[in-house]
C-alpha cells in the first residue's frame, strides 16, 4: 500500500469541530427510489450561471435522457429529464433556493423510453481534451457537492495555469450527510475510473482522493483498490469543518493557498466532488447525462433515516413518505447540510443537482439561538478558515459601511458559518455576510454597467 506523504491526517489552519451526527445516516446503505408518484418538476437552474432555456411546451412528449434546458451561455449547464412521459405545463415552481424558478413539469408514464443513443461506451484513451469536454458539456454534469459550478467550466483552465493535482473531495464535512461516503464505499471503482478519465485529459497531473478519518471503511476500500495506481494517492484528512471547502482542501492535500478572488487552478488543482466524478464516470462510460442524484433524510422529525438514489425532478414530500414518514411537525427544514444548507418553508419543492440531503429537525434540534452583544473574545478569528476577520466585517454589515466591507475581503467570504458555530455571544454572523456579499455585488455590478466604453 502506498504511503502518504503526511504521517498524520492533513489539514488547514482554522475551522471548527462540531459534533458530526453521522451515527445515524453512515450505515444507511443506498436504497433505490426510481419510480415517482407524483409529477416531476425541473427548474431551469441547477447551476452557477445562466439560466436554460426551456427546449419544451405543454404538451409536448419527452423521453428519458431528452435535453429539456438549454444552456445559454459558457458558464451554464443543460438539464435532461429523468423520466418519459407529458409536460404538464412550463412554468414558475418553487425551487429549494426559496425562489419561483421558471420549471419544466413532467408527468411521469412509468416506461422510461429512453432517447436514442444512450448506454453508448466511449474510448477516452483515444479521444482528445475537447471531445471528453463536449461529452461532460452535453450531459450536464455540475459539482454535486452543493456548489453546482458547471464540470466543464473546471475542466476547462486558461492555457497559462498549469494544472498538476486534480482532487476528489470526499470529505463530506457537514454533520448528518453521508451521502458521499455511501457512493465511496458501494461504487469506489466508479470514482477512480472518472478520475482515470480527468487524468487523461491532464497527463502531468497527478490524482487525490481526499477522505477524513472518520470515515475509515471509506478509506480502506480506496486505499486498497488504489494501491497500484502509480498516479493516485488516497489522503487521509483530520475531521474538521470546512475541511471539504475547496480552498481549505487543496491547502491541506498540497500545502498550497488560492490566493484571495482567485480560483483553483491558481493553485494548480482542479477539485470535484466525489459524485461529480461519478457523473463524469456515467457519461463516458455508460453514455448517460446526469439525472439522478443521491440524497440523505435525516432528522429528529424524521421516523428514520435513509439514503436514497432518486431521480432528478423528484418530490421531497415524496421521499419523506418513502423514508417512513414524520413524527412530528418538522421545528427547521434544511436543504443540504446545517452548516451550509438552506432552510426550506415548504416541502413541495423538488430534488436538483445540488441536493444532497434534506434534514428535518425537531424541537430538541433547534441549533439557532438568540444573540447577544459582541465580548471580543476573538474565537471567531481564529476558527475562520480563509483568515478574515469577522467581527469587524459584522460590525461594518450592520453599519451598512460597505466600503470597509469590502476592504476587509468580506467578499472572500464562503459562508461556511464556523465563525457563527464559534461564537459564544451566538452572534448572526454568516447571515450579515451573506447580505453584505450580494449588495457589494449588486453595487459592483452598477458602477461597471455605468462606465463609459472603454473604461474612461
Amino acid at each position: 500500500m502506498k504511503q502518504s506523504l503526511f504521517n498524520a491526517p492533513r489539514t488547514f489552519k482554522g475551522g471548527i469541530h462540531p459534533p458530526d451526527y453521522k451515527e445515524s445516516t453512515e450505515g444507511n446503505s443506498i436504497q433505490m427510489y426510481m419510480d415517482p408518484k407524483m409529477d416531476l418538476v425541473f427548474p431551469m437552474v441547477q447551476h452557477i450561471g445562466a439560466p436554460c432555456k426551456p427546449l419544451v411546451k405543454k404538451g409536448d412528449y419527452v423521453l428519458r435522457g431528452q435535453k429539456i434546458g438549454e444552456p445559454q451561455g459558457f458558464v451554464s449547464s443543460p438539464i435532461h429529464s429523468s423520466v418519459s412521459g407529458k409536460v404538464k405545463d412550463v412554468k414558475p415552481m418553487l425551487h429549494t433556493n426559496g425562489t419561483k424558478v421558471m420549471s419544466v413539469i413532467i408527468e411521469n408514464d412509468h416506461e422510461y423510453k429512453e432517447i436514442e443513443g444512450m448506454h453508448k461506451v466511449h474510448d477516452y484513451k483515444n479521444m482528445t481534451n475537447e471531445q471528453i469536454l463536449a461529452l461532460i458539456r452535453e450531459a450536464g454534469i455540475v459539482g454535486m457537492g452543493g456548489a453546482g459550478f458547471p464540470a466543464h467550466v473546471k475542466l476547462s483552465p486558461p492555457p497559462d495555469k498549469k494544472i498538476d493535482s486534480i482532487i476528489v473531495n470526499g470529505a463530506e464535512c457537514e454533520p448528518f450527510l453521508s451521502s458521499d461516503f455511501r457512493l465511496l464505499i458501494e461504487e469506489p471503482k466508479k470514482v477512480i475510473e472518472g478520475l482515470k478519465i480527468i487524468l487523461q485529459m491532464f497527463p502531468e497531473a497527478k490524482g487525490y482522493i481526499a477522505i477524513e478519518n472518520n470515515k475509515p471503511t471509506a478509506l480502506s476500500v480506496m486505499q486498497e483498490l488504489t494501491a497500484a495506481e502509480e498516479r493516485i494517492e488516497v489522503v487521509t484528512l483530520q475531521t474538521k469543518y470546512p475541511q471539504g471547502g475547496e480552498k481549505q482542501l487543496i491547502n491541506a492535500v498540497t500545502g498550497r493557498e488560492v490566493p484571495s478572488g482567485g480560483l483553483p487552478a491558481d493553485a494548480g488543482c482542479i477539485v470535484h466532488n466525489a459524485d461529480t466524478i461519478v457523473a463524469i464516470y456515467r457519461a463516458v462510460l455508460e453514455g448517460r447525462p446526469l439525472m439522478r442524484r443521491i440524497v440523505t433524510l435525516a432528522g429528529g422529525a424524521l421516523k428514520k433515516s435513509a439514503t436514497f438514489k432518486v431521480r432528478l425532478g423528484t418530490n421531497v414530500s415524496e421521499l419523506i413518505d418513502a423514508a417512513g414518514g414524520l413524527t412530528c411537525t418538522p421545528s427547521k427544514v434544511i436543504c443540504g447540510g446545517p452548516m451550509m444548507g438552506t432552510a426550506l418553508f415548504s416541502l413541495d419543492v423538488p430534488v436538483v443537482k445540488g441536493t444532497s440531503g434534506v434534514l428535518l429537525f425537531d424541537e430538541s434540534q433547534d441549533f439557532i439561538a438568540n444573540e447577544s452583544a459582541c465580548i471580543r473574545c476573538g474565537k471567531c478569528i481564529a476558527a475562520c478558515p480563509i483568515h478574515l476577520m469577522p467581527m469587524m466585517l459584522n460590525q461594518a454589515a450592520l453599519e451598512r459601511d460597505w466600503d470597509t466591507f469590502a476592504k476587509l475581503h468580506g467578499m472572500d467570504c464562503m459562508e461556511c458559518g464556523s465563525c457563527a458555530y464559534i461564537c459564544p455571544a451566538k452572534r448572526h454572523l454568516t447571515q450579515t455576510f451573506k447580505a453584505g456579499k450580494r449588495i457589494v455585488a449588486e453595487q459592483r455590478k452598477k458602477a461597471a454597467a455605468a462606465k463609459p466604453a472603454g473604461g474612461k
